[in-house]
């Protein structure tokens, strides 16, 4: 999300490195670099002059602190003028003291108010709401079907009306909930491919009969500054109360996001991340921003790492590493507990130190060395898995086969866990302080990572291996075979006892 934004965010930031001092003129060498950079986002024009003029005015007033650098002082503005463009976040919904809380979701066709109704159900149904959906698009071919099977998958009831009028369908919906007790209903109503008349008119008759408690736009962040535009034009018809911002998992420029609050006056309430019923989550300026920046989500990371972990296995875990005790089933428990929680490359976003490296990596090759690594010990008896020492040439060769990958491939992931497992054994008798002395250390050294060598030989930093370092990989590789074929000869052909590598 905001890839190139933070490239260019990131390249901004660099010209003030070095500075002693920041001045009027060092000042705007850099900021022109972040002009460029929210101009590139598709930010509304006026937005990014207001926005320049006051992160300026605060770079050469007396806000500055001597001690901290130009660098940090610029992020640190920039920052803080981000969260105020976005801001203030407000998630919350108001709710009726009596009867159903009507909610109204309104957009262009092709936004995704559909799966975001579904989204907002599943939402507040785990918060203790009752929902009821009610299909009110009539214009859109299998609208309706598509909302049906989306109630079924987060099992909230949908009213429909085949051949009926929107507004009927969307009245009738509000006494059917009021009959099954619902306390939430969230209306789907029907799109265009742009904002017309008859549009308009349909919504404004559904507003002025049904007199919904909340009005959301739902904005396709995908469409910059067009998206701005047509919630200006919903808000003005409609008088909206909030904007559900869509599709920030794609190629989101971040205009949408950046602009829309300032545009309209009109409070983002939610974002979307994904087509995934639960990808749904509250708007939060600070975190938007320090992702805009490139400082990743720890918030967001623990709320996902939450939401899938286990607290009994999680506590086993934590009792063995305290012990000193690691294999390789506990590594591949890991990993399972880590795809539950979304892409590699969503959750290294969120990791501060590794979100510029996920900007260069490739969705599917990351979740294929992923899967290729699983799949590596999936192949392991659960004896190999407990006891790594054992697995001779013999048996590498086995799980290689059984895993589609090179025997060598297998010999790393050894040689890399045994270094783990020693580094887990030695931590288990530190203090506090030195583990994190030792984690800080493991980090820039770049010591043992999962698949660390499954992500260096395939994509790295996300980049294509030059011509010199494939030609490297590939006499690695060859010296290994070369280690194995010796290691059988000297077993000898009658496949003499495993010995233990």
């Amino acid at each position: 999300m905001f890839d190139d934004l933070q490239k260019r965010m990131g390249a901004a930031v660099g010209r003030f490195r070095a500075r002693g001092v920041l001045t009027e003129a060092n000042i705007q060498d850099g900021m022109r670099e972040v002009r460029a950079a929210l101009l590139e986002a598709d930010v509304n024009l006026d937005v990014v002059r207001d926005f320049m003029d006051r992160v300026q005015k605060k770079a050469v007033g007396e806000q500055l602190i001597k001690a901290v650098r130009p660098e940090q002082q610029i992020v640190k503005i920039v920052h803080d003028e981000l969260v105020e463009l976005m801001g203030p976040g407000d998630p919350s919904i108001r709710f009726e003291k009596s009867g159903p809380t009507v909610i109204m979701l309104c957009g262009l066709q092709g936004a995704g108010k559909t799966t975001t109704c579904g989204k907002l159900a599943r939402l507040l149904a785990a918060q203790g709401r009752r929902p009821m959906l009610v299909a009110a698009d009539l214009q859109r071919p299998a609208a309706v079907e598509q909302l049906k099977v989306v109630g079924q998958q987060i099992e909230v009831p949908v009213y429909n009306r085949v051949g009926a009028d929107p507004v009927v369908v969307c009245r009738e919906g509000v006494a059917e909930a009021v009959k099954q007790g619902r306390d939430t209903v969230i209306l789907d109503t029907a799109g265009r491919l742009h904002v017309d008349d008859s549009l308009m008119a349909e919504l404004s008759k559904i507003e002025k009969v049904v007199k919904p408690h909340q009005v959301y736009f739902v904005c396709d962040a995908l469409t910059g500054q067009d998206a701005v535009s047509s919630a200006d034009a919903f808000n003005k018809a409609l008088e909206l109360n909030g904007v559900i911002l869509t599709k920030l998992d794609g190629d989101a420029r971040g205009g949408a996001a950046l602009s829309v609050r300032k545009v309209t006056g009109v409070p983002i309430k939610f974002l979307g991340k994904g087509e995934k019923l639960d990808k749904l989550e509250a708007f939060d300026p600070e975190r938007l921003a320090g992702q805009m920046l490139g400082m990743g989500d720890i918030v967001g990371l623990v709320e996902a790492a939450q939401s899938v972990i286990d607290e009994e296995e999680a506590q086993r875990q934590q009792k063995k590493l305290a012990e000193g005790k690691f294999d390789l089933e506990d590594f591949r428990k890991q990993i399972v507990q880590l795809q539950k929680m979304g892409p590699i490359k969503e959750i290294m976003g969120k990791i501060p130190g590794l979100n510029q490296a996920a900007a260069g990596l490739d969705d599917f090759e990351t979740e294929g060395s992923i899967k290729q690594l699983q799949g590596m010990i999936d192949s392991m008896t659960p004896q190999e898995r407990r006891d790594p020492s054992m697995i001779d040439m013999s048996r590498r060769r086995r799980i290689a086969a059984g895993s589609g990958v090179d025997p060598a491939e297998i010999s790393g992931l050894v040689k890399q866990f045994d270094a783990m497992a020693a580094l887990v054994k030695q931590m288990a008798s530190m203090s506090m302080l030195d583990k994190m002395r030792a984690m800080t250390g493991l980090g820039r050294a770049g010591a043992f990572q999962p698949g660390a060598k499954l992500f260096a030989t395939k994509q790295g930093t996300g980049k294509r291996l030059s011509p010199k370092e494939k030609e490297k990989l590939r006499k690695e590789r060859e010296k290994e075979e070369r280690r194995l074929r010796r290691e059988q000869k000297e077993k000898g052909k009658d496949g003499g006892q495993p010995r233990a590598n």
